[in-house]
């Protein structure tokens, strides 16, 4: 029980410290934002897919599957499933998914067996690797930042080794360019 909240906080505490990264990270090439009236509508560098909410959750869970494939370890893998963030700043029918998730119940061998793999399989998945490194943290656990254009989607990973505060576990956070969806009232209440 206690492995599961400690691994929760560290899923919160991740999504919220990257969620600006990843969304900038998925979103780069941004135009300079119009005038419209009184507010400020920015432009995309691209054309957002029509996409309808439940496509775009099912999409999104088979690129964190196919990313899980590609790292070749087995552990368990975090519950909670994509959740919509709507790119209001560029339309109000416009949205995209966000999927932080972790495999945990691993040991340091896995987790450093994982990135390695998983750095060899993206480039050859339609993935490029825009930072490989070592997070700014105390930790230094490595990380890697990677885009896929033709999939519409940003990766970060941070690969976290047994400490004192928690296990080993390797982080994911996958998220979407925006999509357009049918209407504006179609994402209402969606999170």
């Amino acid at each position: 029980m206690a492995d599961t909240r400690a691994t929760g906080r560290r899923i919160r505490r991740t999504t919220k410290t990257i969620r600006g990264t990843a969304l900038a990270v998925a979103l780069t090439g941004l135009l300079s934002p119009p005038s419209v009236g009184c507010s400020t509508v920015k432009e995309l560098d691209y054309t957002p897919v029509r996409m309808d909410l439940e496509p775009a959750r099912t999409k999104t869970k088979q690129v964190s599957s196919s990313l899980l494939e590609m790292t070749g370890v087995e552990g368990k893998v975090s519950e909670p499933g994509p959740s919509v963030t709507r790119c209001r700043e560029y339309g109000d029918d416009l949205f995209s998914m966000s999927h932080p998730w972790s495999v945990y119940e691993i040991t340091d061998e896995q987790v450093e067996a994982g990135l390695i793999n998983l750095r060899k399989a993206l480039n050859g998945n339609g993935w490029k690797i825009t930072k490989d490194g070592k997070a700014n943290s105390q930790a230094q656990d490595p990380e890697i930042y990677a885009e896929n254009d033709a999939e519409q989607f940003a990766l970060h990973v941070t690969g976290n080794k047994k400490s004192a505060t928690g296990n080993a576990m390797i982080l994911f956070k996958v998220v979407s360019k925006c999509f357009k969806a049918e209407s504006a009232k179609s994402l209402d209440g969606e999170y």
